[in-house]
């Protein structure tokens, strides 16, 4: 499965220093596959913001565009994993 290639981008992206994380908005673009998982989204923005504990890293809200090859979401990255569960509701961390 993790053959095809998959497109990350990022946008509407601001650091939000009240909760101690950055939020974004996530483009997916993968033609020929009908979805990326949250796990394999987590691993590749963790190399891209260079982020040491990938649990500090939530991923949401993904619709897939109709006809396929793009999905949309919501990219939460907190400083440490402590904020995160903190903030995070209870439902959020167990996924």
């Amino acid at each position: 499965m993790a053959d095809k290639a998959v497109t990350i981008r990022t946008r509407k992206f601001m650091t939000n220093r009240l909760l101690s994380r950055k939020q974004f908005v996530i483009d997916v673009l993968h033609p020929g596959r009908p979805n990326v998982s949250k796990a394999e989204l987590k691993e590749k923005l963790g190399r891209m913001y260079d982020v040491k504990d990938p649990n500090s890293i939530f991923v949401f809200k993904f619709r897939t565009h109709f006809g396929g090859g793009k999905s949309t979401g919501f990219g939460l990255i907190y400083d440490s994993v402590e904020t995160a569960k903190k903030y995070e509701p209870k439902y959020r961390l167990i996924r």
